[in-house]
Order: C-alpha cells, then structure tokens, then sequence
C-alpha cells in the first residue's frame, strides 16, 4: 500500500500515519521528520534547510524529492509506504510521479483530511502546551506565529494538489475534526473501499 497524507498542518496527518503504520507494518516517510533529521545531524542539506524552516517557509522542491527517493528506496519500503507532508505541491506532485513510473511504481491512494482551519490554531496551542506538560521539547513550527505562516503556505500552494489527485481518481476525503478514533475508523473505511 502505497498512500499519500494531504491536510493543512495540524490536521492530524502524523497521528492518523503513525496508526496505519503499526496496523499496516508500513513506514511513515514524514519529509519533515527527515529534513529535522538532516537539521540535527547538520548535514548540508540539513544546514541548508534549517534557516528555510526555522522562518516557517518551505524548502526546495529537488531537497525533498531527493530525500524521498532515497528513502523509498529503503527496504522497509518495499511493500510500501505512507507520505506525510509531501507532495506540498503541484510541482512536487508531478516530480513524485515521474519518480514512483522511474521506479515502476503506483500510489494507491491519496487521504485529505478536511478540517475548519480556525479551529487548528488551538490545535496547535494546546500541542505545543502538551509537550511542555510531557517535557518534551515544543517544535518549532508549533509556534502560532510560524504555525499561521506555515497555513498560509499551505492554502496557496498545497491546496492545489488534492484537485490533482482527484482528476486521477485516487482521492478520498476524511472528516478530520472527528475524534482520533473517529478518523481512524473513517481512513479503515476508505482503504478498504
């Protein structure tokens, strides 16, 4: 199973992913678990995308293609795999299909979460004010300020590529401001459909 996540940050993709990867034994490609990856091991990738994040922007499209070919080629990657945070664009989009046909390989299905997004800057309030509580460290992108900019930027460039994946019919859409379980029951539901 080969499965793209789409959904304005906070939504709930990593929570739904990391779901499907205990029930499914496939892993979660997260490019921004990677790119953080690549900050603290301060790799020149890492180095270079530190400064783009950190200002609550995107990072180039050949940087996160180029890691998310390296990683499906992964053996636990073989029998598939869950994409979370990428495409994050159109571009990105067609660059992910020209490298899955390179690879002779096929997305089964791409699940947008639709959520109020005046709702999801209190979602992301209380995750950051969770970690703290759980002494974990607060992500940086879970500042409201770099959280709003990072919305903005998903609205004008992510937006468009749920429409892309409809025309190809591989769309389906989750309620995600049900219950975890809810959306969980939901995403089962679709997968299976």
């Amino acid at each position: 199973m080969r499965l793209i996540f789409l959904g304005p940050p906070g939504a709930g993709k990593g929570t739904q992913a990391t779901r499907l990867v205990e029930k499914h034994g496939i892993p979660q490609l997260s490019t921004g678990d990677m790119l953080r990856a690549a900050v603290a091991a301060q790799t020149p990738i890492g180095l270079k995308a530190k400064s783009v994040m950190d200002a609550g922007g995107l990072v180039s499209d050949d940087i996160v293609v180029g890691i998310v070919a390296d990683r499906i080629e992964e053996p636990d990657a073989r029998k598939g795999f869950i994409l979370d945070g990428f495409p994050r664009t159109l571009a990105q989009a067609e660059a992910l299909d020209r490298l899955l046909d390179e690879k002779g390989l096929k997305l089964d299905v791409v699940l947008e979460l639709v959520v109020d997004q005046s709702s999801l800057v209190d979602r992301i309030v209380k995750r950051a004010e969770d970690s703290k509580a759980a002494g974990q460290p607060v992500r940086k992108d879970d500042d409201p300020e770099v959280f709003k900019q990072r919305l903005e930027a998903y609205n004008r460039d992510t937006a468009a590529v749920a429409p892309y994946y409809n025309e190809r019919g591989l769309l389906k859409k989750i309620d995600g401001m049900k219950s975890i379980d809810e959306v969980t029951a939901d995403i089962e539901q679709a997968l299976a459909g």
